[in-house]
């Protein structure tokens, strides 16, 4: 029997993209023995609609320029091809359609999204069509009881792995750059000389 492909599912705004993002996809690839892993910036993220967030050709560039040294990594523009909130499982089935049934997909998140996943649109249907893989830092585990509670056998698709702890967030890097501070070191090179270009968040 043919073994399944692997592929990996990092959805986010990415606004912007830095490193601690790059550095979960890779371990949580290696983790899990993934053929690659997909950035999707989401072009309206719902948990964000009425925020001031940057225009979604300008995160897409960045996610972009962020992974194109990693040939297992690659982006994709599909949620901003379409029109609405971007959920999770409308891009989960046309992942489907694209890749077939032969493949297993792994939805990466922060250990805080597991943790309220029951609030997540067709949570339940989501479950059923690919995995959950929730990036904590150390020390930082959802509470696994709760979610079996919750979800009963469906709690099988949901996995937890701590990453290595870097205390960055894109929230963060937006306020360094309005208050005229270095991101060197914080988001890739590429990634900083875009966002000066650009003049974004500022």
């Amino acid at each position: 029997m043919a073994v399944k492909k692997r592929i990996g599912i990092f959805g986010g705004t990415f606004d912007p993209i830095h490193l601690g993002h790059l550095i979960v996809a890779e371990t949580i690839m290696d983790e899990f023995s993934l053929d690659r892993v997909v950035f999707i910036p989401a072009a309206v993220p719902p948990h964000k609609l009425g925020k001031d967030i940057s225009a979604a050709h300008h995160r897409y560039m960045m996610t972009m320029l962020a992974i194109c040294s990693n040939p297992r990594f690659e982006a994709s523009d599909m949620e901003m091809r379409r029109t609405g909130p971007s959920y999770s499982r409308d891009t989960l089935a046309e992942l489907i359609r694209e890749h077939g049934e032969d493949t297993d997909f792994y939805f990466i998140v922060g250990a805080d999204s597991v943790a309220s996943l029951h609030t997540w649109n067709r949570i339940e249907e989501l479950l059923s069509m690919c995995h959950f893989v929730g990036a904590s830092r150390p020390g930082c585990l959802p509470d696994m009881e709760e979610i079996r509670r919750r979800f009963g056998r469906l709690a099988e698709k949901i996995h937890c792995l701590e990453t290595p702890e870097l205390e960055i967030s894109s929230t963060d890097i937006r306020e360094r750059v309005r208050q005229g501070k270095t991101v060197r070191y914080i988001v890739p090179e590429a990634v900083g000389q875009y966002i000066y270009k650009e003049r974004l968040y500022l």
